[in-house]
């Protein structure tokens, strides 16, 4: 029985892929796998039973990456489960920065709602609220993930002259995008070209504040950004004074800070990119499915700390899964310890990533030799982090 704890509420539908093998605990400390949203765990103590966090959602900024890795803790996200919803919110941004609806709206409350001629001073004062349309309007994608695609995809649809650009452009992803999408080297073509400029990179230390001063100047004059990525690819300082210049038009951004909500022109929304009820049920539905995927079978797909590596199901029906660091001899360490005990390996994967390596051994079962006392032999040797028994 696998003891599942949820931080967050958890979709209901994901948490019906859980099997009658599968146990939701209220005790954090008794847990072998997590689900989460945004619950913050930089600072939680991590106890010897968990080996694997999902996170229903794409960013892991709440997550301590390599605490984890170093403790043997695979985490995973949810790539792409919840791109249309942001996708959604973006072509949404593209709208209420083009025309001011928000400033419109808040006037016919405030001033209007109980006038009775209103529809005769509507059309009066209408023209203060006035834009212009997107169409033919040059777009810039900055980054050409599972989100990005579609935004592209869909502003072309919408009659934008699209623009994208993304050096990890991966082959999925390049099958996807529509040819009507002009890719370009880099970012500054974008920031010379585009009327409009929307980024979805993730939050690194070599992303931080990819939107400055320096950045800002190369635009043209009235651009408008949009940031339904991360709050820290923007350098706020530097927009606030773009807008209070009138050298961007508008900023719209995902995520209100204090800074970003005392700015002039800035429309801040409430971080609803991805706060759809689909969004939310496919996070979960794969975050779910990736947990018992790990759990079952060791194989492991979409994690941000150790390397992906799906063998399928076990040829024998024994397999021992190690987390070890990504340095010469330790794969050597591992086969001797099967050799020893006399033990034939049937099929073996490894692979890497950075620091950290992952290998898979499919072995013939003995009734001399259990998987615990392959464990117990394994784990003491150098580099390895840990070793868990899958099936026996």
């Amino acid at each position: 029985m696998y003891k599942i704890h949820c931080l967050n509420n958890i979709a209901q539908i994901g948490l019906d892929n859980l099997t009658d093998q599968y146990e939701l605990t209220d005790d954090f400390n008794e847990a072998e796998g997590v689900l989460v949203r945004s619950a913050q765990m930089h600072e939680m103590e991590f106890p010897k039973s968990l080996a694997a966090i999902a996170r229903a959602g794409a960013g892991v900024n709440n997550i301590p990456l390599d605490k984890c890795a170093e403790q043997g803790i695979v985490v995973f996200n949810t790539p792409g489960a919840n791109a249309n919803g942001v996708k959604e919110a973006v072509l949404a941004g593209l709208f209420l920065s083009s025309r001011d609806y928000f400033g419109g709206a808040n006037w016919v409350q405030a001033e209007e709602k109980e006038d009775p001629d209103v529809a005769k001073v509507v059309e009066k004062k209408k023209k203060a609220f006035a834009g212009c349309e997107i169409k033919g309007k040059k777009l810039g994608v900055i980054g050409l993930g599972a989100i990005g695609v579609l935004v592209a995809n869909d502003a072309v649809k919408l009659g934008m002259k699209v623009y994208g650009c993304d050096p990890y452009l991966s082959l999925e992803r390049a099958w996807q995008i529509s040819h009507n999408v002009n890719l370009v080297r880099s970012n500054e073509e974008i920031f010379r070209e585009c009327d409009y400029i929307t980024i979805h990179v993730p939050a690194m230390p070599s992303t931080k504040g990819m939107i400055g001063k320096d950045q800002i100047a190369m635009m043209k004059d009235g651009v408008v950004v949009l940031n339904f990525a991360r709050d820290t690819l923007v350098d706020d300082d530097a927009m606030a004074e773009a807008l209070a210049s009138g050298k961007v038009k508008k900023y719209v951004t995902d995520f209100p800070n204090p800074k970003s909500v005392a700015m002039e022109n800035c429309i801040a929304i409430p971080h609803l990119g991805a706060s759809t009820e689909e969004s939310e049920e496919n996070c979960a539905e794969m975050a779910v499915k990736e947990l018992r995927e790990y759990l079952e079978s060791g194989n492991i797909l979409n994690s941000v700390n150790y390397p992906n590596c799906n063998a399928g199901v076990s040829v024998t029906g024994a397999r021992i899964a190690v987390l070890h660091r990504n340095v010469p001899n330790v794969i050597s360490g591992l086969t001797s310890v099967f050799g020893s005990l006399g033990i034939n390996i049937e099929h073996m994967n490894n692979t890497s990533k950075g620091d950290y390596a992952y290998s898979l051994f499919d072995y013939v079962p003995s009734e001399n030799v259990s998987a615990e006392q392959i464990k117990e032999k394994m784990e003491p040797l150098e580099n390895i982090i840990r070793v868990r028994v899958i099936g026996a």
